[in-house]
């Protein structure tokens, strides 16, 4: 019996030496490397200075209509908030005691909106709505803060156009171990 113990305690060891040699031949033994087109499905982010926006646009009465549809239930009827953040109002705050920090007030830049919008809205389901849709969603939303007439059709170019009342008096953030060295400049 000993013997049987022995041959089966080798075997183990070698099946086990065995295996950490396969692993060490690759990296992690899994995967491949993803294909520049895969790369670019997931590459949707947005610059405050709107490149990267895709094709579209979307107005303000088909924002009203979708908001209606995908975000009242969270961000309330008109965006004063509810169960999600408050989108509207809160302009000449943010130096008082009591800040109310919404797109119209504290966002600096306007495609950002978009670019949330479109990354992870609704919560529910990110991702989901269509370009036109997420342009019609921001153009609401704006028009809602005062900063698009109710009759605004909202597109790449005039959203990269809008001067939020915030984007001059934003402050990056000091601290040292937050800026990243190797990127300062024409990142």
């Amino acid at each position: 019996m000993p013997t049987r113990r022995l041959v089966f305690s080798a075997l183990a060891v070698a099946t086990l030496l065995c295996a950490t040699r396969a692993e060490a031949q690759s990296l992690y033994g899994i995967g491949r490397a993803a294909t520049p087109a895969e790369i670019a499905g997931w590459n949707i982010d947005v610059g405050g200075d709107g490149s990267n926006l895709p094709p579209g646009s979307g107005t303000v009465s088909r924002g009203s209509e979708v908001f209606d549809q995908q975000c009242a239930a969270c961000h309330g009827a008109k965006g004063e908030g509810g169960i999600g953040d408050r989108l509207v109002g809160g302009q000449g705050t943010l130096g008082t005691p009591n800040p109310v920090r919404t797109v119209g007030s504290y966002w600096p830049y306007a495609p950002t909106l978009f670019d949330y919008i479109r990354r992870a809205m609704p919560q529910n389901a990110p991702q989901s709505l269509s370009n036109d849709d997420v342009y019609a969603l921001s153009a609401y939303i704006l028009s809602l803060n005062g900063l698009l007439p109710a009759n605004a059709t909202l597109d790449a170019k005039s959203l990269a156009a809008i001067k939020m009342p915030n984007r001059n008096m934003f402050v990056g953030d000091p601290r040292p171990d937050v800026k990243n060295p190797e990127c300062m400049s024409n990142c």
